[in-house]
């Protein structure tokens, strides 16, 4: 959302007040500092020990509260937590039109991803204005009967922002310090795998992996995978920002812990992450957004989920589905390792997500009117 609300605080026709309910407390912290802002109301509604229909419940009240408060025209929310999906609750009964940023993905699986399919299907009816992505995305929305007046194609914001902090970074010093000396990356993992390139440095996997659908035998498979995957590439590292959910912390560190070419560090800032995709060979993955980022910088992606709402970059073969298999990621990372012209032939696709314009479409039609 980061590049709708700069470029709504940059035009004189919106007055945008940004509210943050406090999901992913650190996570969003350090994004805020990234972009150079702070929310102008925060929740904080986090509490060890919640369960999501706790946290359901305190959004929907906390931000019925805000709304009757501020009595805002618009309401945007972004994805598919529950953030969106109790936001867009209270501005139902608030009766003020609600505009979905990212609509329109699906998987038709309740339960992969759990709960954001839940959480992404009951906002869309709720929205009067569905930005979608992609034109498979609108289609999805038409297939629900969501009237076709309400959908928009615009391609995918997060597009915007991977591109907005890219420049950044080369305005700026790289961030190799902050990974040392606040992620836990060590120096010599870093000079011997994250060399600049055409030193002779080796090369490295950026890893991401936190969905619960993969909670248990999901993620012991793949910290397996990884296992295997540095024993059969030991000039290759891994490099893995590991969620601070416990349900994802105690088998990561349990099982991949004392394995030397691999390095488990704390969650990234947004500049740090951008930086260690730019840098990386490709990615191994199962979060959302790293399917449309990755792309645009020119990586390849092998998705460890058994579906995934971004048919979009699987169609393109910028992304690839491996499941949560050993065997199978082993073989996908293997062919991406090994075969240096399907490697460059995939890295050279076009991504199908956008080129960096959305929050100005999106800005652009929300002037159209508020019914």
């Amino acid at each position: 959302m980061a590049p709708v609300y700069l470029a709504m605080r940059q035009d004189p026709y919106y007055f945008p007040v940004f509210v943050s309910t406090g999901q992913h407390r650190q996570m969003l912290d350090e994004t805020c500092t990234v972009f150079g802002f702070v929310p102008d109301i925060d929740f904080g509604l986090m509490q060890s020990g919640q369960n999501l229909a706790d946290l359901t419940a305190k959004v929907i009240t906390s931000m019925s509260r805000t709304l009757s408060d501020q009595k805002p025209e618009i309401i945007l929310a972004q994805g598919d937590t529950t953030t969106v999906l109790g936001t867009a609750m209270a501005a139902f009964y608030a009766r003020i039109p609600l505009g979905h940023v990212e609509a329109g993905l699906r998987t038709y699986n309740y339960q992969a991803p759990w709960p954001e399919e839940m959480n992404r299907r009951l906002t869309a009816p709720l929205a009067r204005w569905c930005f979608a992505p992609t034109e498979t995305s609108r289609q999805n929305l038409l297939s629900e009967r969501i009237p076709p007046e309400n959908i928009f194609i615009t391609g995918n914001t997060v597009i915007d922002a991977l591109l907005y902090v890219r420049q950044e970074l080369k305005n700026s010093c790289d961030p190799l310090s902050y990974l040392t000396d606040h992620c836990g990356l060590s120096k010599e993992f870093a000079s011997k795998f994250l060399a600049p390139a055409g030193s002779g440095g080796n090369r490295f996997i950026l890893v991401t992996a936190h969905r619960r659908e993969s909670f248990g035998e999901g993620f012991v498979n793949i910290c397996r995978a990884f296992k295997m995957l540095s024993t059969a590439y030991p000039s290759v590292g891994i490099v893995y920002p590991v969620h601070l959910n416990p349900s994802v912390q105690e088998p990561v560190r349990r099982l991949l812990g004392d394995q030397p070419g691999i390095q488990l560090i704390r969650p990234t800032n947004y500049q740090a992450f951008v930086w260690l995709m730019d840098r990386c060979a490709f990615l191994l993955s199962d979060s959302g957004g790293v399917q449309e980022e990755a792309p645009s910088l020119g990586k390849p992606v092998l998705i460890m989920r058994e579906t995934t709402e971004r048919p979009e970059g699987v169609a393109a073969g910028t992304c690839r589905l491996t499941g949560t298999s050993p065997d199978r990621i082993l073989q996908e990372a293997r062919f991406l390792l090994e075969d240096s012209e399907e490697y460059m032939r995939r890295s050279q696709l076009k991504n199908p997500y956008g080129n960096g314009d959305a929050a100005d479409k999106i800005i652009k039609i929300l002037k159209g009117g508020s019914n």
